[in-house]
């Protein structure tokens, strides 16, 4: 037998402990080769003046170990605390996010019998960078920052979790037909990195018809990867229409380092009421194990879970008449699922593992190469009282001086200037695009800085400006809607 492996546990908030608890046992019944490290993290880390939820010592901890079981914490209401999840995923660069999300007919509810879908979500970018501004009364800002390396990073990383598990298909989702160059960098990619893999199917998917496609045909999909903010999405809609988000647990993978957790919240109304169902933290467990290369643990882990779904021993969330047999509570059902530690579900399938290298992916990014780069233009914008565009034109054409010109003037992406239409809704916020007036597009920033003090000179409240370049002779920014 193997050497035990460490792992880092912290119990959490609310039904954090118990649900650990109950899952510690379940894995010490089954014979997990593991040492526990345990520590805090959470509210009354947060409540003890430490903004991120987590001390130093404890993420130590984590990168000694390489390895983190988390239960849900809590978030104290108010401003200035950060997102503990989101902190140790980009800290420890776990880029790739992974949910499977399955049916469990007919002892729990769903209308979806068969459902076995795989959500892989990227982790660390998108609107999730947390890069936000207020740039008017009227205007606030959260920029979607999306990388060719984080993209090559997710992308490849689905791929290699279908190729590993047997899997048939990859989709993509993305809504690049609105955000071409954001969400259309990740589609290039994903059509990029593709044919690497000529055994699985590939298809792209418009977001929102993708989105009621999944929750009314689930089983026209396998693996679907997307960005952050719709993979964040969708996975909760994923699980929750196979049968319940208390039973969907999550993996978060990096090159390094791995975080196992439940998708659910630490629901600190039901704390301490031997009442909450310790499935989605037991089945990222399950997701560690084989990440541990404990394949045999994990396969015995979750056939005793699935024998004991089976047996109709359940929690007060799944109970259902006529299906359950037993109502219990937390602690019975851990005890219910270790006493069926070697048994095999009847009716169910059972699970196998393959005793395979650690999930984890040495991933694959290339740096792009520099390429020839041209500054075309600038879009200053600048806080003016919202109403007639006219206005605004006439302030900012008389920046347009010194070889360059006033393009278009936008306001929340719309063109409105020149020759706007009267019942266009405008806010505090006006986007003036300035391009070259000459025969040569490119410009100097000598240029542009010279513009702005003319917009300054001339009463613009200049709160924001944004370069526009030529890439490789192609533009690498978005017309105004309309120009």
């Amino acid at each position: 037998m193997s050497a035990n492996t460490p792992i880092t546990v912290a119990k959490g908030d609310g039904i954090g402990p118990e649900i650990m608890d109950a899952t510690l046992h379940i894995l010490k019944e089954a014979g997990a080769r593991l040492d526990i490290e345990e520590i805090e993290i959470g509210e009354k880390v947060y409540l003890r003046g430490n903004s991120a939820g987590i001390e130093k010592s404890s993420l130590d901890s984590l990168m000694r170990t390489k390895v983190f079981l988390k239960a849900p914490i809590t978030t104290p209401q108010g401003g200035g605390f950060k997102s503990l999840n989101v902190t140790t995923r980009k800290l420890l660069g776990l880029y790739a996010n992974v949910r499977p999300c399955v049916a469990y007919d007919p002892y729990v509810r769903t209308k979806h019998p068969g459902m076995d879908v795989v959500i892989v979500r990227e982790n660390e970018e998108d609107l999730y960078a947390g890069i936000e501004y207020q740039h008017t009364p009227d205007q606030v800002q959260c920029l979607k920052i999306i990388t060719r390396g984080g993209c090559q990073r997710i992308v490849r990383y689905a791929f290699e979790y279908a190729r590993r598990n047997g899997r048939k298909k990859v989709t993509c989702f993305t809504k690049d037909n609105i955000m071409k160059l954001t969400d259309g960098l990740f589609h290039k990619v994903f059509d990029e990195i593709g044919p690497e893999y000529p055994e699985i199917e590939k298809e792209h998917w418009i977001i929102d018809i993708g989105a009621a496609k999944m929750a009314d045909t689930p089983e026209a999909f396998d693996v679907i990867v997307m960005p952050n903010l719709y993979g964040d999405i969708l996975s909760d809609v994923a699980a929750q229409i196979a049968g319940s988000v208390g039973l969907a647990g999550s993996a978060n993978i990096g090159t390094k380092y791995a975080m196992f957790e439940a998708i659910h919240g630490s629901a600190p109304r039901r704390a301490g009421q031997n009442l909450a169902n310790p499935s989605g933290l037991l089945l990222g467990s399950v997701m560690m194990l084989v990440h541990l290369n404990q394949a045999d643990i994990a396969e015995r882990v979750h056939n005793a879970w699935l024998r004991t779904i089976e047996d109709g021993i359940h929690t007060y969330d799944i109970f259902k008449e006529g299906v359950s047999k037993e109502k219990v509570g937390t602690k019975e059902f851990a005890q219910a699922v270790a006493a069926r530690v070697g048994k095999l579900p009847e009716l169910l399938k059972p699970v196998h593992y393959n005793a395979a290298p650690s999930q984890t992916v040495q991933a694959h990014a290339e740096v792009p190469p520099p390429g020839n780069r041209e500054l075309v233009g600038v879009d200053i914008f600048v806080h003016h009282a919202p109403g007639d565009p006219n206005i605004v034109g006439r302030l900012m054409e008389t920046v347009a001086t010194d070889g360059l010109k006033l393009v278009m003037i936008s306001n929340r992406g719309v063109k409105v200037y020149p020759d706007p239409l009267p019942d266009t809704i405008t806010c505090d916020s006006w986007r003036c695009r300035f391009q070259s007036s000459t025969g040569n597009p490119v410009i100097s920033l000598k240029q542009v800085v010279a513009a702005m003090g003319r917009a300054v000179d001339a009463g613009a409240d200049i709160h924001k400006t944004e370069f526009l370049y030529n890439y490789e002779g192609k533009a690498g920014y978005s017309l105004g809607q309309g120009q």
